[in-house]
């Protein structure tokens, strides 16, 4: 079966989200696939982190259908059940007082076990491969809030590794971290959609790691989807400029082949330029 033909692990259709009477998100459709990572780009105030919380059944459709494969409707399902499809890494979450890196990871198994806490097997293993997957389990034994904003990033991802749920949700999981980090936590997108067959729908402000990371892309302006498609088709200068007011130049990196973009300020060019080396002996 061709990939492209997969049923949806979580499919959205005419979603409308709004807060009060401001609507965010308005007819917008979307669908994540096992295997693919579907990056969800746009200017700021463009409805990208309301959509991923409607997604997830944290903020309430006034429209539309949230379903998950089988055609189970988000709203239909209790939270504890749910919890076993999807998982959310937000933008915010704080560093619990007193908390072990290894027990804040080990929340995530929590939907998995009985009420009194047991009926888990796989438990311990799963908490070891993510800790081992984000980089935190040489921090296991220290209290999370002594550690950095990067380093608490990892453990909540590792937390929502640990949950081992078929769709995984990040809303700019690239904040905080410094650039090995965003670089390794790209690469752990991509191995669980890849060799996990996770369906990963993620908010990415840069538009070179949606570029490299993507299979998908998904541009919303003003609470609309005005692109939709495999990046080389949405990444252009034609159809980022006027989403984001500036012009945005498109070119591909003859090193690695991604494609790379830059926005033009007014102050374009002058830069101070490094001079190419003497060759005079």
């Amino acid at each position: 079966m061709n990939i492209d033909d997969r049923a949806p692990e979580l499919r959205a259709d005419g979603v409308r989200a709004a807060y009060g009477s401001a609507v965010v998100v308005d007819d917008v459709s979307v669908a994540l696939v096992p295997g693919r990572v579907t990056a969800l780009i746009g200017p700021n105030g463009s409805g990208k982190s309301t959509l991923l919380r409607t997604l997830a059944h944290l903020h309430r459709a006034e429209a539309g259908r949230v379903e998950l494969r089988g055609g189970e409707s988000v709203d239909e399902l209790k939270s504890r059940d749910l919890a076993t499809r999807l998982t959310l890494l937000s933008q915010s979450r704080s560093a619990p007082g007193g908390v072990t890196v290894r027990e804040v990871v080990e929340y995530g198994r929590h939907p998995h076990r009985t009420r009194w806490g047991g009926g888990d097997p796989d438990g311990k293993m799963i908490v070891e491969r993510a800790m081992a997957m984000t980089g935190v389990t040489d921090l296991a034994g220290r209290a999370v809030d002594t550690l950095s904003g990067g380093q608490v990033q990892r453990v909540w991802l590792a937390s929502c590794l640990a949950q081992d749920t078929p769709v995984l949700l990040l809303d700019e999981p690239t904040t905080f971290l410094d650039l090995r980090y965003q670089v390794e936590l790209l690469d752990i997108i991509r191995d669980l959609a890849d060799d996990h067959d996770i369906a990963v729908g993620v908010v990415l402000h840069d538009l070179d790691q949606a570029a490299a990371v993507a299979d998908d892309v998904v541009l919303l302006v003003d609470g609309r989807v005005t692109a939709v498609g495999a990046p080389h088709e949405v990444l252009t200068t034609e159809i980022l400029s006027p989403a984001y007011g500036v012009t945005v130049d498109v070119h591909v990196d003859p090193l690695d082949g991604h494609l790379r973009t830059r926005a033009r300020a007014r102050h374009h060019g002058r830069a101070t330029r490094i001079a190419p080396a003497s060759t005079s002996a």
